[in-house]
């Protein structure tokens, strides 16, 4: 190019030939701008239509390929720049089997795929973009290892092409692989058992987890691969090594179905010919209560005869298992409970003790007879 246009510059404007490596230069850079703002108008355009449409792959590709496609116009654009200087001032940057600029292009394409994948992660668990949103924590694992995985190839191409032996790097990695599984098993071990979570999905991000063995409780934040990141209900954030949950039970109370009320009620022994009729009226009472779910078990007994009170209990179900609306719901339950026992003329009962005194007479007697032992014989 810096040739031709000399050719050109002899014949049509000798007074510049000396010029010609600058106004090539200047040239390069104002193709390059204009390169640069028709990409960005023509990616933008492409953007705008792409939002319009319900393609799922369309705005994904483009927003994946828009930021290295620019970058790449600046960097053929520095290419060239540097091949008008070596020419002109004789330099010797690049040699001419230098394998920056395949590798540059290497970088560029996992660039642009490392991007594709994470613009496709935020795509599939969005609901207004998917009709069946993906699990978040399944999609962050498979992304990562799929990052993972591309940037390793990536990489390994890097090296080959600076003359490095992949199969010498790959035999080594293997042997150096098994010392760095005897001396690092415990990361293993949380590896596997994140992957483990990933696979077989106890819980989710977001899901509310206990466990009976350990001091676990709280709101899942985060599944990493070596460890678990939970919210205790003190907000206080628990740091669970992934091992840990292949050894104990884990409770996951977000995927209840249902919630419990399970209560004992105690009447007094004076209100034993109310009970049947306190029982029945609870009973009917829960089966028109709009928020039991009258399809699970519905039981309201008399169970047993306590010290001081005769109890009935209730088992019952909600429909809802939001923690808060349950405890309303249970209220609403407990008040309507009191209301119908003391509708019926019946009371609570409570812990009570009877002494039975004996007659005066006997007190005396027995008195006088104590005291008759005492006293002296004679």
């Amino acid at each position: 190019m810096l040739e031709l246009l000399n050719q050109w510059l002899l014949e049509y404007l000798p007074a510049y030939s000396d010029s010609a490596w600058i106004i090539l230069s200047g040239a390069i850079c104002i193709v390059a701008v204009i390169a640069d703002i028709a990409s960005r108008l023509v990616l933008g355009k492409l953007i705008q239509q792409a939002e319009k449409t319900s393609n799922l792959w369309d705005d994904v590709v483009i927003e994946s390929f828009g930021r290295p496609l620019l970058f790449l116009i600046w960097l053929v654009a520095g290419y060239l720049l540097v091949q008008v200087f070596e020419q002109y001032l004789s330099l010797d940057v690049l040699a001419p089997e230098s394998p920056l600029p395949r590798s540059v292009l290497v970088i560029l394409f996992a660039w642009t795929c490392l991007r594709f994948l994470k613009r496709l992660e935020q795509v599939l668990v969005m609901p207004e973009r998917m009709k069946k949103p993906m699990d978040p924590t399944t999609v962050g694992a498979l992304g990562r290892l799929l990052r993972l995985i591309v940037t390793v190839i990536i990489v390994l191409i890097v090296m080959q092409n600076y003359g490095y032996s992949i199969s010498g790097i790959l035999a080594f990695g293997g042997i150096g692989g098994i010392a760095v599984g005897f001396a690092a098993k415990d990361l293993l071990a949380n590896f596997f058992g994140g992957l483990m979570i990933y696979l077989d999905r106890p819980f989710k991000v977001g899901d509310w987890i206990r466990s009976p063995d350990k001091q676990i409780e709280g709101t899942v934040e985060d599944i990493g691969w070596r460890q678990t990141r939970i919210r205790t209900f003190d907000k206080r954030p628990l740091y669970v090594p992934n091992a840990t949950f292949a050894n104990i039970s884990v409770e996951n109370p977000s995927r209840m179905t249902n919630r419990r009320i399970y209560e004992y009620v105690g009447l007094r022994y004076q209100d034993a010919g109310q009970v049947e009729e306190v029982i029945s009226s609870v009973k009917q009472m829960l089966l028109q209560h709009p928020e039991i779910d009258t399809n699970q078990t519905l039981i309201v007994n008399l169970n047993r005869f306590g010290p001081s009170s005769l109890d009935f209990f209730i088992y019952t179900f909600t429909k809802t298992t939001n923690w808060v609306q349950f405890h309303e719901i249970k209220q609403d339950v407990m008040m309507q409970v009191m209301n119908i026992i003391e509708d019926a003329g019946a009371e609570f009962a409570f812990p009570t003790t009877t002494v039975h005194l004996e007659s005066e007479d006997s007190v005396v007697f027995d008195e006088h007879v104590s005291m008759s032992k005492t006293l002296p014989e004679g």
